[in-house]
C-alpha cells in the first residue's frame, strides 16, 4: 500500500472512527453516571452492556422469526430491541447496586479498593451466568444477530466515503442520548438531586433527598444507556459472547478517564478521540512501521496514547469541570 493509497481512504477511515467512538462514547456515559455520584468505577457496567446485547438478540430471535416473524418491519424491531433492552440492562444495574455496592456503602468502609474488587466479582459472575444462559438455551457461545437489508443499506457521501442506515443510527440515537442526559441532569428535578448528592450525601439527605432512591435511579439511568449501546453494538458487529462487554467496557472506561471522568460531554468527547485514535492506528501503524506492527497493535497505540495523556493532564481533557460532577 502506497502513501496515496492511505490518504485515498483516510476520510473513510475517519467516518469508521467516528463510528467507532459513538459506541464507546454511549458505554462510556454509564460510568461516568455512576462515577459522577459515588466516585466508584463500576467495572461491572462493562456486563450490563454485554447483557443489553443479549436481551435485544433474544428480542430480535422472538419477534423476528424469519419463519413467523411478529413484528415484521425491521425499524420497529430494533425500537422494541432497545426498549427491552433498556429496561433488562437498568433494572440489572439496579440489582447490582441494591446487592453489591449497598450493603458496602452502608457499613461506610473508606478502603477504595473493596468496590473495586465487588465490582470485578460481579462482572465475573454476570459473564458466567451469561454463559450459562446461553449453553442451556441455545447451545451456543458465539450469539449472532440477524441482519436486515434495509439496515445494511449502503448510502454514499463525498470523498469517496459510504455509510450503512445501521451507522447513522447508532450516531443519531448517541447523540439524542448525549443531549437527554445533558437535559435530565441540568433542568430537571432528579438532576437536581443527582448532582445534590453527588456533591455532599449527607447535606442533601439533610435536605429531604433520599441517597439512596437517587443512586438506584442513576444506576438505571447510567444502565439503561448502556443496554441501548449493546444493542447497537451488536447490531454493528453482528457477534455477541458472554465476554463481548470486556474489551469495549474497558475502551469506554478509558474514554471517559480521557475526557475526565465524571463529565458527560467529556465522556462523548473521549470516546469520538478513542475511536479515532484506534481506527488511524489500525489502518496506519503497519504503513509506518514498514509491517512489523500490524492492526492488531491499535490497542497498545491507543491505551498508551491514554497513559501519555494522564501522565500530563491526570483530571483528562475536561478535568476542571469535575467540580460539577455528573
Amino acid at each position: 500500500m502506497t502513501f496515496a493509497d492511505l490518504l485515498a481512504i483516510l476520510p473513510q477511515t475517519l467516518l469508521e472512527g467516528l463510528l467507532l467512538g459513538f459506541v464507546y462514547a454511549m458505554v462510556a456515559l454509564g460510568y461516568t453516571m455512576v462515577y459522577g455520584v459515588l466516585g466508584l468505577i463500576n467495572f461491572a457496567h462493562s456486563e450490563v452492556f454485554m447483557i443489553g446485547a443479549v436481551i435485544g438478540l433474544e428480542v430480535f430471535r422472538f419477534w423476528g422469526n424469519p419463519e413467523a416473524p411478529v413484528i415484521s418491519n425491521p425499524l420497529l424491531l430494533l425500537l422494541v430491541a432497545l426498549v427491552f433492552a433498556a429496561a433488562g440492562s437498568g433494572t440489572m444495574a439496579v440489582l447490582v447496586e441494591r446487592f453489591a455496592y449497598r450493603p458496602l456503602r452502608k457499613r461506610g468502609s473508606k478502603n477504595i479498593l473493596v468496590p473495586m474488587i465487588t465490582a470485578i466479582g460481579v462482572s465475573f459472575l454476570l459473564q458466567d451466568l451469561t454463559r450459562i444462559y446461553a449453553a442451556l438455551r441455545h447451545n451456543e457461545f458465539n450469539m449472532q444477530y440477524r441482519t436486515y437489508d434495509v439496515l445494511n443499506t449502503v448510502f454514499e457521501l463525498p470523498l469517496q466515503t459510504s455509510i450503512q442506515f445501521k451507522g447513522i443510527i447508532v450516531i443519531a440515537v448517541s447523540i439524542l442520548m448525549l443531549i437527554g442526559l445533558t437535559y435530565l441532569v441540568n433542568r430537571t428535578k432528579l438532576g437536581k438531586a443527582i448532582r445534590a448528592v453527588s456533591q455532599d450525601m449527607q447535606t442533601a439527605a439533610l435536605m429531604g433527598i433520599n441517597p439512596d432512591t437517587i443512586i438506584s435511579r442513576t444506576f438505571l439511568i447510567g444502565g439503561s444507556l448502556g443496554g441501548v449501546a449493546g444493542v447497537l453494538f451488536g447490531l454493528l458487529y453482528t457477534n455477541v459472547t458472554p465476554y463481548s462487554g470486556v474489551l469495549p467496557g474497558l475502551k469506554a472506561f478509558t474514554s471517559a478517564v480521557l475526557g475526565g471522568i465524571g463529565n458527560i460531554p467529556g465522556a462523548m468527547v473521549g470516546g469520538l478521540i478513542l475511536g479515532q485514535l484506534e481506527t488511524l492506528s489500525g489502518t496506519f501503524l503497519p504503513f509506518l512501521t514498514n509491517g512489523n506492527f500490524g492492526t492488531e497493535y491499535k490497542d497498545v497505540f491507543a491505551f498508551l496514547t491514554l497513559v501519555l495523556l494522564l501522565l500530563f493532564r491526570p483530571q483528562g481533557i475536561f478535568g476542571q469541570n469535575v467540580s460539577e460532577k455528573v
